[in-house]
């Protein structure tokens, strides 16, 4: 095997075990307290999505487009349920291991699979319209515009197919890290460029007629003595403003904001964060590796507030419902935070097999995909 080794996220923070005995958490989870009970939620539906996640831990994010929700399980088996009822559309079963998230645009479902596969779904039934292998295997869920999609893959190719025939129209390579997360940077797409992140801690932009770089700007560099020390993945998807501004995420790095147009840089702050963050007018909202939860002015940077009652609980990306932040953590609770306040106002359990992927949030309701497949629908109270 090739010295190339990639590493799951949770051992790059510290939870390595070696043969030696157990290694101590960098940030040992902290006991969850009593929240504000503000917030509460109704279970919709339930519904069970075969096997989930799996030992690989696949971020398996589930999607929605319309009334229909979108997920798939380890082994390739791809459900499409009623976001109403949680009755089922439709099931396929795929000939290969499904491992990305999934995205649901215009008819069609994207994902990638195990085996380097890219596939397009017919939204009405489930049936495979076209499949494209690329150079390595799909973590980062494929992104699409008008005309392209847009993937990712584990050796840091980033592939611009077709949307309709699945044809390759141009690969971009890059050198690449021999240790880095086990996870990639999911591009931002518009019509004309692909905004990249990498896992040498660089951001691209790539011109989506040919696939070639307008610019390019170091978000994180290397430092430290061991390999883990040194990663610096952009693991996030940057986010993309109507007025041209990025914000974007690295692993011992830094926090930015960027003119789109030119890479050139706004304001910064150190921030260790592989999860995308979500921004909400001028709010910017960001989990960083030990899962405290920030609240910055998206104009200056400026830090508003900083929730650490969650800390080491391994949170997901956040995601906003009516008002309040929503992240899900390890033992497979969703906790609710005010958004303003930055205070805990709810709190409810899902599975024990934990949480991996950001819940769905669509209004005032909540999806939640638990690793073991458990697919729980909640609305928010009041």
């Amino acid at each position: 095997m090739k010295a190339n080794f990639m590493i799951a996220a949770t051992a790059a923070l510290g939870l390595l075990a070696g043969c030696a005995g157990q290694v101590e958490p960098q940030y040992p989870p902290k006991e969850l307290q009593a929240t504000a009970g503000t917030t509460t939620t109704e279970t919709l539906w339930h519904e069970q999505v075969g096997d989930g996640l799996g030992l690989g831990g696949y971020p398996l994010s589930p999607a929605q487009d319309g009334d229909v929700i979108f997920a798939a399980d380890q082994h390739g088996l791809v459900r499409a349920l009623d976001a109403d009822s949680g009755e089922p559309r439709w099931t396929t079963e795929l000939s290969a291991g499904a491992s990305s998230g999934l995205t649901a645009v215009a008819g069609r479902v994207y994902l990638g699979t195990r085996n380097g596969e890219v596939l397009a779904l017919d939204q009405a039934d489930g049936e495979v319209l076209w499949r494209t292998r690329v150079s390595s295997e799909v973590l980062a869920a494929p992104q699409a515009n008008r005309e392209l999609l847009v993937v990712q893959a584990v050796d840091g190719k980033v592939t611009a197919l077709d949307r309709e025939s699945g044809a390759e129209r141009w690969v971009y390579s890059t050198s690449r890290p021999s240790l880095t997360l086990r996870s990639t940077g999911t591009p931002r797409v518009i019509d004309q460029v692909t905004f990249a992140g990498l896992a040498n801690g660089r951001l691209v932009t790539l011109d989506n007629r040919v696939g070639q770089p307008l610019w390019e700007r170091r978000i994180a560099t290397p430092e430290g003595r061991s390999e883990i020390e040194r990663l610096v993945d952009l693991a996030g998807q940057p986010v993309l403003t109507q007025d041209g501004r990025l914000f974007v995420t690295s692993y011992n790095g830094r926090l930015m904001a960027l003119k789109a147009t030119t890479g050139e840089t706004l304001w910064s702050r150190d921030v260790s964060s592989y999860r995308t963050p979500v921004l909400v007018g001028d709010f910017l909202f960001v989990v960083d590796e030990a899962s405290h939860l920030l609240a910055l002015n998206a104009g200056n940077g400026e830090e508003l507030w900083r929730l650490e009652a969650l800390e080491g609980r391994e949170l997901t990306d956040p995601a906003f419902a009516d008002g309040r932040l929503v992240v899900g953590d390890f033992e497979g609770y969703v906790h609710f935070i005010d958004a303003r306040e930055g205070t805990l106002v709810g709190r409810t359990e899902i599975d024990g097999s934990g949480i991996s992927v950001r819940p769905l949030t669509d209004g005032r309701r909540v999806y939640a995909l638990a690793d073991d497949g458990s697919l729980e629908a909640l609305e928010l109270q009041p």
